[in-house]
Protein backbone atom coordinates (compact mmCIF):
# COMPACT_ATOMS: atom_id res chain seq x y z
CA UNK A 1 0.00 0.00 0.00
CA UNK A 2 2.94 2.60 0.98
CA UNK A 3 4.52 2.04 -2.16
CA UNK A 4 1.03 2.58 -4.28
CA UNK A 5 0.46 5.67 -1.93
CA UNK A 6 4.04 7.26 -3.34
CA UNK A 7 3.44 6.20 -6.72
CA UNK A 8 0.44 8.32 -6.82
CA UNK A 9 1.63 11.07 -4.56
CA UNK A 10 4.74 11.68 -7.29
CA UNK A 11 2.62 11.30 -10.25
CA UNK A 12 -0.24 13.96 -8.88
CA UNK A 13 2.81 16.40 -7.39
CA UNK A 14 3.95 16.82 -11.24
CA UNK A 15 0.24 17.22 -12.49
CA UNK A 16 -0.30 19.78 -10.28
CA UNK A 17 3.35 21.41 -10.08
CA UNK A 18 3.58 21.15 -6.86
CA UNK A 19 6.37 20.96 -4.07
CA UNK A 20 6.04 19.00 -0.96
CA UNK A 21 7.73 20.52 2.01
CA UNK A 22 8.33 18.74 5.65
CA UNK A 23 9.27 19.52 9.05
CA UNK A 24 11.67 17.40 10.44
CA UNK A 25 9.56 16.40 12.93
CA UNK A 26 7.37 15.00 10.74
CA UNK A 27 6.89 10.70 10.77
CA UNK A 28 9.72 9.30 8.42
CA UNK A 29 7.20 8.18 5.91
CA UNK A 30 6.87 11.91 4.96
CA UNK A 31 9.85 13.20 5.44
CA UNK A 32 10.95 10.68 2.14
CA UNK A 33 7.92 11.36 0.73
CA UNK A 34 8.49 15.15 0.45
CA UNK A 35 11.16 17.31 -1.73
CA UNK A 36 12.62 19.41 0.62
CA UNK A 37 12.74 18.85 4.34
CA UNK A 38 13.59 21.33 7.07
CA UNK A 39 13.51 23.39 10.23
CA UNK A 40 11.50 26.37 10.45
CA UNK A 41 13.90 29.18 9.25
CA UNK A 42 14.88 26.58 6.06
CA UNK A 43 11.46 25.91 5.35
CA UNK A 44 10.28 29.80 5.51
CA UNK A 45 13.46 30.28 3.15
CA UNK A 46 12.46 27.48 0.71
CA UNK A 47 9.04 28.93 0.48
CA UNK A 48 10.05 32.62 -0.27
CA UNK A 49 11.90 30.96 -3.21
CA UNK A 50 9.94 28.46 -5.02
CA UNK A 51 8.25 28.52 -8.34
CA UNK A 52 6.00 25.37 -7.51
CA UNK A 53 2.44 26.11 -8.30
CA UNK A 54 1.14 24.49 -4.72
CA UNK A 55 2.68 24.08 -2.03
CA UNK A 56 1.97 20.89 0.54
CA UNK A 57 2.80 21.50 4.09
CA UNK A 58 3.52 18.97 5.80
CA UNK A 59 4.06 20.77 9.12
CA UNK A 60 1.71 22.14 11.34
CA UNK A 61 -0.85 25.45 10.71
CA UNK A 62 1.57 28.26 11.47
CA UNK A 63 4.25 26.92 9.27
CA UNK A 64 0.96 26.92 6.35
CA UNK A 65 0.09 30.29 7.06
CA UNK A 66 3.75 31.45 6.81
CA UNK A 67 3.99 29.73 3.25
CA UNK A 68 0.34 31.41 2.11
CA UNK A 69 2.13 35.00 3.51
CA UNK A 70 5.20 34.60 1.39
CA UNK A 71 3.23 33.26 -1.69
CA UNK A 72 -0.34 34.93 -1.72
CA UNK A 73 -0.79 34.00 -4.99
CA UNK A 74 0.12 30.26 -5.02
CA UNK A 75 -2.32 27.51 -3.68
CA UNK A 76 -1.06 26.11 0.18
CA UNK A 77 -2.04 22.79 1.36
CA UNK A 78 -2.04 21.70 4.51
CA UNK A 79 -2.77 17.76 4.76
CA UNK A 80 -4.36 17.82 8.01
CA UNK A 81 -6.30 20.53 9.66
CA UNK A 82 -6.39 19.80 13.16
CA UNK A 83 -2.39 19.83 12.88
CA UNK A 84 -2.01 23.07 14.90
CA UNK A 85 0.57 24.19 17.93
CA UNK A 86 0.15 24.45 21.34
CA UNK A 87 2.61 27.29 21.99
CA UNK A 88 0.95 29.19 18.79
CA UNK A 89 -2.22 28.87 20.63
CA UNK A 90 -0.57 30.91 24.09
CA UNK A 91 -0.15 34.47 22.24
CA UNK A 92 -3.41 35.82 20.91
CA UNK A 93 -2.98 39.11 18.79
CA UNK A 94 -5.45 41.02 21.26
CA UNK A 95 -3.20 39.95 24.10
CA UNK A 96 0.03 41.10 22.77
CA UNK A 97 -1.60 44.98 21.47
CA UNK A 98 -2.23 45.22 25.21
CA UNK A 99 1.53 44.29 26.30
CA UNK A 100 2.36 46.81 23.35
CA UNK A 101 0.33 49.77 24.40
CA UNK A 102 1.85 48.86 28.57
CA UNK A 103 5.24 49.20 26.09
CA UNK A 104 5.00 52.21 23.58
CA UNK A 105 8.66 52.20 21.28
CA UNK A 106 8.96 48.86 22.40
CA UNK A 107 10.12 46.05 18.97
CA UNK A 108 8.56 42.96 18.95
CA UNK A 109 10.07 40.21 18.44
CA UNK A 110 8.05 37.17 17.13
CA UNK A 111 9.19 33.38 17.17
CA UNK A 112 8.06 32.00 13.99
CA UNK A 113 5.33 29.55 16.24
CA UNK A 114 2.88 31.76 16.11
CA UNK A 115 -0.38 32.23 14.15
CA UNK A 116 -0.93 35.11 11.15
CA UNK A 117 -2.63 37.56 13.07
CA UNK A 118 0.69 38.05 16.05
CA UNK A 119 2.85 37.82 13.41
CA UNK A 120 1.00 40.93 11.73
CA UNK A 121 1.41 42.61 15.22
CA UNK A 122 5.14 42.26 15.26
CA UNK A 123 8.23 43.80 14.33
CA UNK A 124 10.02 40.81 13.07
CA UNK A 125 10.13 36.94 13.14
CA UNK A 126 12.67 34.65 14.34
CA UNK A 127 13.45 30.94 14.38
CA UNK A 128 15.75 29.02 17.21
CA UNK A 129 18.59 29.07 14.21
CA UNK A 130 18.48 32.86 13.95
CA UNK A 131 16.63 34.40 17.00
CA UNK A 132 20.27 35.46 18.61
CA UNK A 133 21.40 37.22 15.10
CA UNK A 134 17.88 38.88 15.60
CA UNK A 135 17.85 40.50 18.36
CA UNK A 136 21.15 41.60 17.79
CA UNK A 137 19.95 43.70 15.03
CA UNK A 138 18.40 45.43 17.05
CA UNK A 139 19.40 48.50 18.23
CA UNK A 140 20.48 48.58 21.57
CA UNK A 141 18.30 51.26 23.09
CA UNK A 142 15.22 49.93 21.91
CA UNK A 143 13.01 47.84 24.38
CA UNK A 144 11.75 44.48 23.10
CA UNK A 145 8.96 42.52 23.64
CA UNK A 146 9.88 38.61 22.90
CA UNK A 147 6.50 36.40 22.18
CA UNK A 148 5.20 33.51 22.47
CA UNK A 149 8.50 31.21 23.97
CA UNK A 150 9.89 32.27 27.61
CA UNK A 151 12.34 29.09 26.63
CA UNK A 152 13.53 30.76 23.35
CA UNK A 153 13.53 33.99 25.24
CA UNK A 154 15.49 33.40 28.13
CA UNK A 155 18.32 31.07 25.94
CA UNK A 156 18.69 34.40 23.60
CA UNK A 157 19.03 36.92 27.32
CA UNK A 158 22.07 34.85 28.87
CA UNK A 159 23.83 34.75 24.98
CA UNK A 160 23.11 38.36 24.31
CA UNK A 161 22.91 40.20 27.32
CA UNK A 162 19.76 42.08 26.09
CA UNK A 163 16.89 41.96 28.71
CA UNK A 164 13.26 41.08 27.18
CA UNK A 165 9.77 41.06 28.07
CA UNK A 166 8.81 37.23 27.50
CA UNK A 167 5.69 35.99 27.21
CA UNK A 168 4.61 33.55 29.13
CA UNK A 169 4.39 30.80 26.40
CA UNK A 170 6.26 27.27 25.85
CA UNK A 171 6.35 23.94 23.69
CA UNK A 172 4.70 22.04 26.29
CA UNK A 173 6.91 19.11 24.54
CA UNK A 174 10.08 20.72 25.25
CA UNK A 175 8.85 22.87 28.35
CA UNK A 176 8.43 19.17 29.97
CA UNK A 177 12.09 17.83 29.65
CA UNK A 178 13.28 17.93 33.37
CA UNK A 179 16.50 18.25 34.90
CA UNK A 180 15.92 14.76 36.61
CA UNK A 181 15.50 13.40 33.38
CA UNK A 182 18.98 14.59 32.38
CA UNK A 183 20.75 13.33 35.51
CA UNK A 184 19.15 10.17 34.63
CA UNK A 185 20.81 9.99 31.04
CA UNK A 186 23.62 11.43 31.98
CA UNK A 187 24.66 8.67 34.88
CA UNK A 188 23.63 6.22 31.09
CA UNK A 189 25.68 7.84 29.14
CA UNK A 190 28.11 9.65 30.75
CA UNK A 191 30.64 10.16 28.08
CA UNK A 192 28.20 10.65 25.67
CA UNK A 193 27.96 14.66 23.76
CA UNK A 194 24.72 16.38 24.83
CA UNK A 195 22.84 18.44 22.04
CA UNK A 196 19.98 20.27 22.69
CA UNK A 197 17.68 22.92 20.89
CA UNK A 198 17.06 26.72 22.83
CA UNK A 199 13.38 25.53 23.22
CA UNK A 200 14.05 22.93 26.14
CA UNK A 201 13.30 24.21 29.57
CA UNK A 202 16.22 22.11 31.15
CA UNK A 203 18.69 21.15 28.14
CA UNK A 204 20.84 23.91 29.04
CA UNK A 205 22.75 22.85 32.20
CA UNK A 206 25.55 20.15 31.28
CA UNK A 207 24.95 20.65 27.72
CA UNK A 208 27.53 20.15 24.74
CA UNK A 209 25.86 22.87 22.46
CA UNK A 210 22.23 24.39 21.90
CA UNK A 211 21.55 24.28 18.61
CA UNK A 212 18.23 24.74 16.19
CA UNK A 213 17.25 21.52 14.82
CA UNK A 214 19.55 21.98 11.27
CA UNK A 215 22.37 23.11 13.38
CA UNK A 216 21.82 19.49 15.72
CA UNK A 217 22.14 17.64 11.96
CA UNK A 218 24.96 19.76 11.14
CA UNK A 219 27.27 19.39 14.13
CA UNK A 220 26.40 15.73 14.60
CA UNK A 221 27.56 15.20 10.70
CA UNK A 222 30.93 16.63 11.30
CA UNK A 223 31.77 15.88 14.81
CA UNK A 224 34.24 13.09 15.20
CA UNK A 225 32.00 11.88 17.92
CA UNK A 226 30.08 8.69 17.25
CA UNK A 227 27.22 8.42 20.27
CA UNK A 228 24.67 11.70 20.97
CA UNK A 229 21.85 12.68 23.65
CA UNK A 230 19.49 14.62 21.06
CA UNK A 231 17.24 17.00 23.23
CA UNK A 232 14.71 17.71 21.00
CA UNK A 233 11.57 16.07 19.42
CA UNK A 234 12.09 12.54 18.15
CA UNK A 235 11.22 13.23 15.13
CA UNK A 236 14.51 14.29 14.11
CA UNK A 237 16.14 11.17 14.81
CA UNK A 238 15.35 10.05 11.23
CA UNK A 239 17.03 12.55 9.79
CA UNK A 240 20.29 12.20 11.92
CA UNK A 241 20.34 8.59 11.41
CA UNK A 242 20.07 8.97 7.46
CA UNK A 243 22.68 11.48 7.33
CA UNK A 244 25.04 9.56 10.03
CA UNK A 245 23.93 6.04 9.59
CA UNK A 246 27.04 4.78 11.85
CA UNK A 247 26.43 7.19 14.65
CA UNK A 248 24.18 6.19 18.05
CA UNK A 249 21.49 8.45 18.99
CA UNK A 250 19.83 8.42 22.84
CA UNK A 251 16.59 10.67 23.48
CA UNK A 252 17.02 13.08 26.18
CA UNK A 253 13.73 12.11 27.71
CA UNK A 254 11.25 8.96 26.65
CA UNK A 255 7.54 10.18 25.24
CA UNK A 256 9.88 13.16 23.18
CA UNK A 257 6.80 13.85 20.67
CA UNK A 258 4.66 16.34 19.30
CA UNK A 259 1.54 14.76 18.53
CA UNK A 260 0.34 17.31 15.96
CA UNK A 261 3.26 16.64 13.78
CA UNK A 262 2.46 13.06 13.64
CA UNK A 263 -1.23 13.76 12.43
CA UNK A 264 0.11 13.95 8.67
CA UNK A 265 0.93 10.04 7.59
CA UNK A 266 1.03 8.99 3.80
CA UNK A 267 -3.08 8.46 3.15
CA UNK A 268 -3.74 11.60 4.46
CA UNK A 269 -1.27 13.17 2.16
CA UNK A 270 -2.29 11.79 -1.08
CA UNK A 271 -5.62 12.60 -0.09
CA UNK A 272 -4.91 16.29 0.05
CA UNK A 273 -3.32 16.42 -3.04
CA UNK A 274 -5.92 14.68 -4.99
CA UNK A 275 -8.99 17.30 -3.59
CA UNK A 276 -6.49 19.96 -3.11
CA UNK A 277 -7.65 20.76 0.64
CA UNK A 278 -7.24 22.11 3.21
CA UNK A 279 -6.65 24.85 1.59
CA UNK A 280 -4.58 27.81 3.83
CA UNK A 281 -5.62 31.57 3.36
CA UNK A 282 -4.76 34.34 5.32
CA UNK A 283 -6.30 37.61 5.20
CA UNK A 284 -5.00 40.32 2.31
CA UNK A 285 -4.72 43.19 5.53
CA UNK A 286 -3.43 40.49 7.79
CA UNK A 287 -0.99 38.74 5.23
CA UNK A 288 0.42 42.37 4.39
CA UNK A 289 1.35 43.27 7.90
CA UNK A 290 2.39 39.88 8.87
CA UNK A 291 4.64 40.12 5.24
CA UNK A 292 6.78 42.77 6.54
CA UNK A 293 8.16 40.69 9.51
CA UNK A 294 8.60 37.58 8.09
CA UNK A 295 10.29 39.70 5.33
CA UNK A 296 12.46 41.42 7.91
CA UNK A 297 14.02 37.82 9.54
CA UNK A 298 14.56 36.55 6.11
CA UNK A 299 17.18 39.57 5.39
CA UNK A 300 18.84 38.85 9.05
Amino acid sequence: MSAELLAYISRRKNELGAVIMAHYYQLPEIQDAADFVGDSLELARQAAVTDARVIVFCGVRFMAESAKILNPDKTVILPEPQAGCPMADMVDADGLKRLKELHPGAMVVCYVNSSAEVKAESDICCTSSNAISVVRSIPADREIIFVPDRNLGSYIQRETGRDMILWAGCCPVHDALSRREIEAQKTLHPARRWWFIPNAAGGYSGADAVLSTAGILKHVENSPENEFIIGTEEGLLHRLRKNSPHKKFYMARSGFSCADMKLIRLEKLANAMETLSEQVDVAHDIRQKAMVSLQRMLQI
